[in-house]
This record gives structure tokens, sequence and C-alpha cells, in this order.
């Protein structure tokens, strides 16, 4: 590749074309987070510099810096948007970044966050007390189905299918930045295929949402009862933060009520493939990961037969 057509493109002018390229391959949330991690993380220190120094460019220096502002899984998806950008160049131009070189940060697996059996039974109890406050419904429909906190936002009446006992899960909800300072909030289908599933309806979710259904229409939103009008996950994690103070229970993410679910799901003998299913994972893989381990007490069983 000619020196001078490497010199006259700057990596700002490379990332936009690469979003372009991008564009008609990935979801609208996908697409706002790579333009606002170029525009607030790149423009500014990589923007102006033209293809030739980028090749000189001690990138393992920036993301140093990027570490000490930056928690890791928020540099990893940096990086991970960097190279890509870098990749296209390499097969645009002909050149080699050396990708390989340009080191990553390590995600330290962290011990999975689960309510245990009292604190279900306490926080369930109250739900069930309470649903006529539609935004308790959310809590119980995640301790079990395992829903995210953006598909329980998104759910709507129509998505329960109480003839054959399911949920359609075919939706999202989820802000994202537009801007340095500027935010929207998106309903969408969810990132992967396997996010879109149907989950069998349990005894008691069914118990507790059947008499409630002929309040509302088909398109109502379940946690607010109106059709113009739902609940965003940053809001609800708020109200879920309440409810916790009001069962007096030590606060745990939103995602604890998605692990609590998946566990009990394990310990009662749930296969692997039909857990990644139930659970929208992208394969079986993940699942065992994330939940599939053995206890201390099944280790010292075994050794002990030694």
């Amino acid at each position: 590749m000619e020196k001078e057509v490497l010199k006259k493109v700057t990596f700002y002018e490379l990332a936009q074309e690469w979003l372009q390229y991008k564009k008609n391959n990935i979801k609208e949330p996908s697409y706002l987070n790579y333009k606002f991690i170029i525009e607030s993380k790149f423009k500014r220190e990589l923007g102006e510099k033209n293809i030739e120094e980028l090749l000189e460019y001690n990138f393992n220096y920036y993301i140093e810096n990027l570490m000490s502002e930056l928690c890791r899984k928020s540099v990893k998806d940096i990086v991970a948007v960097l190279k890509s950008i870098l990749k296209y160049a390499e097969l645009k131009y002909e050149i080699n970044f050396k990708l390989s070189l340009i080191s990553s940060p390590s995600i330290y697996k962290k011990e999975v966050e689960v309510l245990d059996d009292k604190e279900r039974k306490i926080l369930e109890k109250y739900c069930i007390k309470q649903k006529e406050d539609l935004k308790t419904l959310g809590i119980i429909i995640s301790l079990y189905t395992g829903l995210r906190i953006g598909e329980v936002c998104a759910l709507k009446w129509k998505d329960i299918n109480f003839e054959h006992r399911y949920i359609n899960v075919t939706s999202t909800i989820q802000r994202v930045y537009i801007g340095k300072r500027d935010t929207k909030v998106i309903r969408d289908t969810p990132k992967t295929l396997k996010s879109i599933r149907k989950i069998p309806l349990s005894k008691v979710l069914y118990e507790t949402l059947k008499p409630m259904a002929k309040n509302f229409s088909q398109e109502d939103f379940v946690l607010t009862g109106e059709k113009e009008k739902w609940v965003e996950p940053l809001g609800y994690r708020y109200t879920y933060r309440q409810i916790l103070k009001e069962c007096q229970i030590k606060y745990k993410k939103f995602h604890a009520l998605r692990h609590t679910f998946a566990t009990r799901c394990v310990k009662v003998g749930m296969d692997v493939k039909s857990l990644s299913e139930v659970l929208g994972h992208a394969n079986p893989t993940v699942t065992l990961n994330v939940y599939i381990h053995s206890s201390f007490e099944t280790k010292n069983k075994f050794i002990n037969r030694l």
C-alpha cells in the first residue's frame, strides 16, 4: 500500500468507516455502544493519528492508561472494538498491526451470587402478598424463569401463554449511550437468537399471574399494566433495591435472581442443555462454566472413599 494513502487516513475516519461497515450486521444497541466508545474513548487520543503513525503507536501504553481509569470489563470491551477496527484496516490496506501483541485485560471469574433459601422465601412471600403492586411481579417472574432484567421490563401480558403454560421471551429493554451525556431507551429483540425462547410456566407463577391477567389487555406491559408505558432497567433496579430493604435482605444485584433460579434448577437435576435453552445462553458451555460445579461436600465424600 502506498505510504501517501496511509498518511491521509486518520484513525477517526477509519473508525467511522468500520462503524458503517458493521451497521447492517449488528443491532442498534451494539451500534450505539460502538459509536459511544469511538467518540468518548478513541477520538481524543487516537482520532487525529494517521494509519502510518498508528503502525508505530504503543497501544499497550494506551490500554494501561485506560486500566487506571476504568474497570477491567470496560477496558476489555474497548480493546475488542479497537482490535476490530485495526483488523478492518489490515484487510483494507494490506498492513499488519501485530494484533496478537496488543494486550487485553483478563476478567477474573467471580463466584455466582445467589439468594439463600431463607432470603428467597422471604422475598417470594413478600412479592406474592404485594402482587397488586405490579412491579413486584418482575421479581417473582425472574425467580421462576431466570429472565434478565431487560427481558422482565419488556414483558407484556400477551407473552404469557396460560393455556399452554409458558412465557415467550422475544424482547428486551435497555438504555444506551448516544453521546457523552445523552442516552435513550430501546425496546428491541434480544441480542442473540438463543435469547428468543419459550420458558415453561411454573405452578407458582401460573397461580400468581393467571387471576391478574383478566385485568389487562394483551398489549399492556406486565410491570405497569399500561400499553404505552414501560419501566426501564435502571428504574427497576431501584425498585428492587427498595423491596430488598423492606424484606431486610442484604443487597444483591438483580442478576442474583437469575443465578438463584439456575442454581435451583441444577439442584433438582435439570440437564445442562435444557437449562442452557431456558436461560437463553449462546451454548451449553456457558451454562457449564457458570453453574455446574461440585460442592466441597461432594469432593470430600469421594476423597474419603480413597
